[in-house]
């Protein structure tokens, strides 16, 4: 892929042309990127509280009894978010599902112990453990490249 930036002192406002032949994946990737505004932040409820919850401070999301929870590290966060509403909201670089009822931040993790047969257990930052589920491990396999 080719990059060229030009800087012109009559441009009141960035614009973004792509030129190509076809439309892909990588190219829908990037055209979602750059529409995409600033990160989005999301409301937990936690004590009687609403709190500001950057993605960068999420360590992994889950949902329990028809209910989604946000895990920092000042504990769990109840959000008013289906599982799969706040996966597309999420930043597809660092969060990735590991079950139907799981979503981690990769960015969060340890290390990822393939010893398990037919399953990984992912080791968090803050010690705390979780598996993938067996129908996503190919997945995970193929988005850490092993």
């Amino acid at each position: 892929m080719q990059i060229e930036v030009r800087i012109d002192s009559g441009c009141k406002e960035p614009k973004v042309v792509i030129h190509t032949d076809r439309m892909t994946d990588e190219i829908q990737e990037l055209v979602r990127r750059l529409s995409d505004s600033a990160p989005q932040l999301l409301a937990g409820f936690r004590d009687g509280d609403v709190r500001i919850l950057e993605q960068s401070a999420i360590c992994r999301a889950y949902a329990r009894e028809g209910k989604v929870y946000a895990v920092t590290d000042e504990g769990e966060h109840r959000l008013r978010l289906r599982l799969y509403e706040l996966e597309e909201r999420l930043d597809r670089a660092s969060f990735v599902r590991i079950s139907n009822a799981e979503i981690i931040n990769l960015r969060h993790v340890k290390c990822f112990d393939l010893s398990y047969t037919g399953t990984i257990c992912v080791r968090f930052l803050n010690g705390a453990e979780t598996y993938v589920s067996r129908r996503y491990v190919k997945k995970i396999r193929q988005t850490l490249g092993i």
